[in-house]
């Protein structure tokens, strides 16, 4: 099941987003609490194991983070996520959504291509291990 994250979602979102990314990648509570108080941002949480964060500003969306934890990966969560957050981005009246991906990270950009998502950019050196990070554009369903 996938619902809205909250405040109280906070430890449970960063304790999945240090379990999915490198130390130099990890987002802290901090930076969670904080991104899901700025105007416009949302969590979505999946009780398998899955995270992720998003914001909606005018009709611009972006894909901030998302994460599956190891051991849940490869069931369908970072899917059930990705649909879930086209469907709030629908309700805040988004039509554009955009995200970054690491060149390498092979699994998550087919599930992007698969949704319709395509580069737009690269932002080069942008990761903590100098790797590139492809920016991708999708309009909304």
């Amino acid at each position: 099941m996938i619902r809205l994250a909250s405040q109280p979602h906070v430890p449970a979102l960063a304790a999945i987003h240090a379990a999915a990314f490198p130390p130099g990648e990890v987002w802290g509570t901090d930076a969670i609490s904080l991104q899901l108080a700025l105007p416009g941002g949302f969590g979505l949480i999946a009780e398998r194991g899955g995270m992720l964060l998003g914001r909606v500003i005018v009709d611009e969306a972006e894909i901030l983070t998302l994460a599956v934890a190891p051991e849940a990966r490869r069931q369908g969560i970072a899917r059930d996520l990705l649909e879930a957050a086209c469907q709030e981005i629908r309700l805040r009246c988004g039509r554009t959504i955009f995200l970054e991906v690491a060149v390498g990270n092979t699994p998550a950009r087919e599930l992007y291509c698969r949704f319709g998502f395509t580069e737009v950019g690269r932002r080069y050196r942008y990761y903590s291990d100098q790797s590139d990070a492809l920016v991708l554009r999708m309009n909304v369903p």
